[in-house]
């Protein structure tokens, strides 16, 4: 008896359940753009009514080290067009250099127009983003919140947009669509770009559209006060505090509401170790509000519906956790298939679940032709967009693994540049992300494929080979970008400049 007849069974039912839960994630990806594309008007619709009256709205912009992007974001803050005596803004800056004087600078200049705009500095940044939220609610006036990133340049008629859709007394927040100022910057940027269209104008218009939770996104939304702090406040227990609140308010019996209709300008990183660490981030908190709310979700009176998607959204990360287990089962597979011929088929009907890993792709292009932008030029990056996702599955792991060891980890923000064309230079700037360790598991793993590559496809196994393919070139590039930009960043060609 050999190590494969050894492994057989555990190998056979192991791989089964790992296709057949991303088969079950891929069937509801298809769920969500069909009835995302049913309801597609709903990203050109009008708000419910015009506001009949302006209730008065305390904008909050979080802010740490932001050199590059603070005046902008203020300046915007600023140019909202709501009458004066009915809005106020608060700066509530965590910095730590020269943000504190120039926020200061600018904070003057506005009050001296009229405007009602507060720089509340704090010497601890106790809580992180989370924790500078909570301080401002304690003397925000507003009966609303409107919180925007350092990384946002919001339109002038934002609020006004916003405001009507709480029509009801127990909507907790309105989630408006997030619109890229450099899409078109970098490869990087770009992808970045069709990613967050898949997920604005398709998650979150059909998770909103068929009545189950989904979540505010921590920027260009408006929120409840008191809805707020009957849902316990913000809270920096997850490196994710906008979705910890956000169910935190479902489960509490609030609603909320998604104007999807309304763009909302913002910045993608450029550096891709900055991506990194915006991705680990968001997977973190994302698996650790799974931890927290999915039995209080299977618990609380919401509906199946509602209790499953909610379970989905939660848990989205794990796709990648999901597709590093199929680096190794892979090399498997294919040796008990050639030891075992009679398998071939069952395994290749198994392999054929394994298509639906490559449904979100079905999201982008339903995302763009709702957007009104040329989906059919985009065909060409999908593969690429899909190796991108596979090859942040150690990032993944980690924060996964984090989560599971009981780290919290500390809440790192993603830095901005101020970069929106093409001309424009970041590699000098500061803020900038060191390289992180895992390249070089990257690489090692990016190797694996490569073999699994060479083992499926002198076995004639080629839809193996072809994943393999798709995770290697994701690994390989995710690594190779980042030690490129760092190399980028320590020989710098060209004139380059360190200044807001």
């Amino acid at each position: 008896m050999t190590y494969l007849d050894l492994l057989f069974i555990p190998v056979t039912v192991i791989y089964f359940l790992v296709v057949t839960t991303l088969f079950m994630y891929g069937l509801n990806f298809l769920y969500l753009s069909y009835h995302a594309w049913k309801k597609r008007d709903a990203l050109e619709s009008e708000p419910p009514k015009n506001l009949e009256s302006f209730p008065f709205v305390t904008i909050q912009l979080p802010i740490y080290n932001e050199l590059y992007v603070a005046e902008r974001l203020i300046e915007s803050a600023a140019a909202l067009d709501y009458p004066r005596g009915r809005f106020e803004i608060q700066v509530l800056d965590d910095s730590t250099d020269e943000t504190v004087a120039l926020v200061a600078r600018i904070v003057d200049r506005i009050q001296a127009q009229g405007i009602d705009i507060h720089h509340l500095h704090r010497a601890e940044r106790h809580g992180y983003k989370a924790g500078a939220l909570a301080d401002g609610l304690k003397t925000a006036k507003g009966e609303f919140i409107a919180i925007f990133d350092a990384d946002f340049v919001p339109n002038p008629d934002f609020l006004k947009r916003l405001l009507p859709y709480f029509d009801a007394d127990n909507i907790a927040f309105v989630q408006a669509r997030w619109g890229h100022l450099n899409g078109s910057y970098s490869l990087l940027t770009f992808l970045q770009s069709l990613s967050l269209d898949a997920h604005f104008a398709v998650e979150q218009l059909a998770r909103s559209q068929l009545g189950l939770w989904f979540n505010f996104n921590g920027t260009a939304g408006v929120w409840r006060k008191t809805a707020i702090v009957d849902s316990g406040g913000w809270k920096a227990e997850t490196l994710t505090e906008d979705l910890d609140l956000s169910y935190r308010a479902y489960l509490r019996g609030w609603r909320a509401r998604y104007a999807g209709e309304v763009e909302a300008p913002s910045e993608l990183p450029v550096s891709f170790t900055a991506f990194r660490r915006q991705q680990h981030r968001w997977a973190h908190g994302g698996f650790d509000c799974a931890v927290r709310y999915i039995p209080l979700i299977w618990k609380s009176d919401a509906s199946l519906a509602q209790k499953i998607q909610a379970s989905l959204h939660l848990t989205g990360y794990m796709i990648h956790l999901l597709l590093f287990l199929c680096v190794f089962l892979y090399p498997l597979v294919v040796a008990i298939s050639v030891r075992y011929p009679g398998l071939i088929s069952l395994f290749g009907l198994a392999v054929l679940f394994n298509f639906t890993a490559l449904v979100p792709i079905a999201l982008v292009a339903v995302a763009q032709k709702s957007l009104h932008k040329r989906w059919f030029a985009i065909l060409p990056y999908m593969v690429t967009l899909a190796a991108l996702g596979a090859g942040l599955m150690l990032n993944t792991l980690r924060a996964a693994l984090q989560v599971w060891a009981g780290r919290r980890g500390a809440f790192e923000r993603t830095p901005k540049y101020g970069i929106t064309a093409r001309a424009q230079k970041w590699e000098s700037r500061r803020y900038y992300v060191n390289v992180d360790w895992l390249v070089i598991f990257e690489i090692l793993l990016a190797l694996l494929n490569v073999g699994t590559v060479w083992l499926a496809i002198q076995n004639s196994n080629w839809l193996i080979a072809l994943y393999a393919v798709i995770f290697a070139a994701g690994l390989f590039f995710n690594s190779g970008l980042t030690i490129l930009q760092a190399i980028q960043r320590r020989f710098p060609r060209g004139p380059l400049a360190d200044s807001p």
